[in-house]
């Protein structure tokens, strides 16, 4: 696909996310044989009614809600060989928050009564149509309980907060950066799930991160927080993340694209609950954990930035633990 393409397909889907925050009927959106992966409690939802029920829910919640887009990309879908499933390209994803006035229940959530931002991080394909086929959406229902003042789990190592946009602006662009540029992008960050992924134990100190800028900013989803730099990111993320799923390991990922110093990937993980996580204790239970990871690159191609929308929510219901109630 040329790039006057892509930039159609983004602008698209922006007008299409714009719609839907303003109440729009997924109906009118969604192709009738579309479905989505949306986070804990929806799950999989196959055609525009199941869909309906989660766009509804958001807009008797946050009934002036205005959709705020920090990261818009564009790309083809880069291969992985892990997976045999069905490949969908071109793929747009974006990060970014509903904010409107919390003025009734979410999923028993209890309303606040002023402004609140909820982010959703969310991938989509388009059917020949223009409508959306496929979609992938992880909004950070935990971080909302904490806006409202039922957070129902340890005190976060992060620090909590809104999670701001790339440092200097440029996230929501309707043009698509360069291929080239792109492939370079994509090869970084998989390099650098590569390190990651096969240094096995929760000793990270002779662990490299030299993919990463020495500052660089992690904006974890709620449960884990906010920190900066090599030491927040394993104190904070990485090694309790090994402690407690020592044998993590994935079947591809759905998405890899790059769209000029931005890239996405995302996926879900396989792991056994073999320590405690979060505060929740061990199980012993077999977990997936669905996932996605937006990049910033600096100008000498470095990871500067990363935001990580995670199902927490969904991870505590497969060991037992609703974390809604």
């Amino acid at each position: 696909m040329d790039r006057r393409d892509l930039e159609s397909e983004k602008a698209r889907i922006h007008a299409h996310l714009e719609a839907l925050a303003q109440g729009a009927d997924p109906a009118a959106i969604y192709a009738e044989d579309a479905v989505a992966e949306i986070a804990h409690p929806y799950g999989t939802c196959a055609g525009p009614e199941a869909i309906r029920q989660f766009y509804a829910d958001l807009t008797r919640a946050l009934p002036d809600a205005q959709w705020r887009p920090e990261i818009l990309l564009a790309g083809e879908n880069h291969p992985d060989a892990r997976t045999k499933a069905r490949r969908y390209s071109p793929l747009v994803g974006t990060f970014g928050h509903w904010q409107g006035t919390f003025t009734a229940p979410l999923l028993g959530i209890p309303p606040t009564g002023g402004v609140v931002h909820l982010r959703i991080c969310e991938v989509h394909h388009l059917d020949e149509t223009g409508r959306i086929l496929r979609s992938w959406i992880l909004p950070d229902l935990l971080d909302l309980m904490d806006q409202a003042g039922v957070y129902p789990l340890r005190p976060m190592a992060g620090a909590h907060g809104m999670w701001p946009g790339p440092n200097g602006g440029g996230g929501v662009k309707m043009g698509v950066g360069d291929a080239e540029g792109g492939a370079r992008s994509m090869a970084q960050v998989l390099d650098m799930h590569t390190a990651l992924n096969t240094h096995v134990g929760a000793d990270v100190s002779g662990l490299t991160m030299h993919h990463w800028t020495p500052d660089f900013m992690y904006y974890a989803a709620g449960g884990i927080g906010i920190c900066r730099g090599v030491e927040g990111f394993r104190a904070n993320h990485q090694v309790p993340f090994r402690i407690a799923f020592p044998d993590r390991y994935s079947k591809g990922h759905f998405v890899r694209i790059a769209d000029g110093p931005f890239a996405l990937t995302g996926g879900r993980l396989y792991a056994t609950h073999t320590g405690p996580f979060l505060g929740m204790e061990t199980t012993g239970r077999a977990v997936h954990i669905d996932v996605m990871d937006f990049y910033h690159f600096d100008e000498a191609g470095l990871i500067a930035e990363n935001w990580l929308p995670f199902d927490i929510l969904g991870l505590a219901h497969q060991i037992g633990i609703d974390l809604l109630a």
